[in-house]
């Protein structure tokens, strides 16, 4: 099945930006900015996103650091909001001067401030985006590290078609990330055969989605695809109106442990993509992925969350923010210099594997090498 789930990791080094420690310790760090969302409707995710990003910068400095410099991480607090975000990362390029940015968590956010690092010609490592449109625009300094929105609910649909299922319906936000996994989903199952039976699409900050979800129960689909950020206000609501399809699909944070331990075992048999999973590290190669190859340091990765987080649980975020991190500074070591033009060429030669797995891009920048 061709689905969005990733095995990881054996042991290898974990970072292998090596510099000479003595002039480490003799220049200025490197100073890298980003903007994360620690408070607002994404509070549930930024830090676990946040985590990967500090836990690459400290492995990196304990390894030497690059271009023989220490790392110093200047962080943002974006609450949720893209206004907010584009103000943040102009204040870390034009008054922290920091040398190089990471980007910040999901698609409307890093729309925005792909912006403000356009304009400033600084690389843009996109770590928390997964909507392509974003680097469909001609901009040559943002690069896409997860896969396609578009590609998101491939897995969903290919079980749903190969279990004799035939009608979907599907409710998205419209927003940049749950437009593209809804218009991919369509597209998927118009390829596998299923009749799409109802689509309503709804404002980012709507509360009452009654309406919409009485249009489904009338169609009783046999799928029911929920793109959205408020999957938890959704899912209690399906119960009270007493919706009940064969299969029921939604994004973001149904594949966090949190969405089980609030929702409990009405969880069960609610689908959702997830790009990694740290109890796959304990897989050993000989099964259907190469993980020695595709995720080295994996395993180094998820004993170091839990040693320098107890406590916290560890969801795909936290990887992809540490493979993003990855990505920019194997890029800067390549390039030798900070230089914004020579570390964008690094990027575009890179066939580049992390904890995460595979990073390649095309020439605008999108993911062609991370299924």
């Amino acid at each position: 099945m061709r689905s969005l789930v990733a095995g990881i990791a054996v042991v290898v080094t974990v970072c292998l930006w090596l510099g000479p420690r003595s002039g480490a310790e003799a220049q200025p760090p490197i100073r890298i900015g980003a903007s994360v969302s620690q408070t607002g409707a994404y509070a549930a995710l930024g830090p676990n996103f946040l985590r990967g990003y500090r836990l690459c910068i400290k492995h990196t400095n304990e390894a030497g650091g690059v271009l023989g410099r220490k790392l110093d991480l200047l962080v943002e607090d974006d609450r949720s909001e893209p206004a907010t975000a584009l103000r943040a990362y102009d204040k870390l390029i034009t008054q922290d001067r920091v040398d190089a940015v990471l980007g910040p968590y999901s698609s409307p956010i890093t729309e925005a401030v792909a912006d403000v690092t356009e304009k400033h010609k600084r690389l843009l490592v996109a770590s928390g985006a997964a909507s392509s449109a974003i680097f469909k625009k001609g901009r040559r300094f943002a690069f896409m590290v997860l896969p396609p929105a578009e590609t998101f609910f491939e897995g969903l649909i290919d079980i749903a078609a190969r279990r004799g299922l035939k009608t979907i319906a599907l409710i998205h936000e419209d927003s940049l990330f749950p437009r593209a996994s809804a218009q991919g989903a369509l597209e998927l199952a118009r390829k596998q055969g299923l009749t799409t039976v109802l689509t309503e699409a709804y404002p980012r900050g709507t509360t009452d989605f009654g309406g919409m979800l009485r249009k489904v129960k009338a169609t009783s689909p046999d799928v029911l695809i929920v793109a959205t950020y408020d999957t938890l206000a959704m899912f209690r609501l399906l119960k009270d109106l007493d919706i009940n399809p064969k299969m029921l699909g939604a994004t973001a944070d149904v594949a966090t442990p949190e969405f089980y331990r609030t929702v409990g075992p009405d969880a069960e048999f609610v689908y959702g993509a997830s790009q990694w999973e740290p109890e796959l590290v304990t897989l050993r190669a000989g099964g259907l992925i190469p993980i020695a190859r595709q995720y080295p340091g994996a395993r180094e990765f998820v004993e170091a969350h839990q040693k320098d987080f107890p406590g916290a649980e560890i969801s795909y975020h936290a990887a992809q923010a540490y493979g993003g991190c990855q990505v920019l500074l194997e890029a800067i070591r390549r390039a030798g210099s900070l230089h914004s033009e020579k570390v964008r060429d690094a990027i575009l030669g890179l066939d580049f594997h992390t904890v995460y797995g595979r990073f390649k891009v095309d020439r605008q920048g999108v993911q062609i090498g991370r299924p």
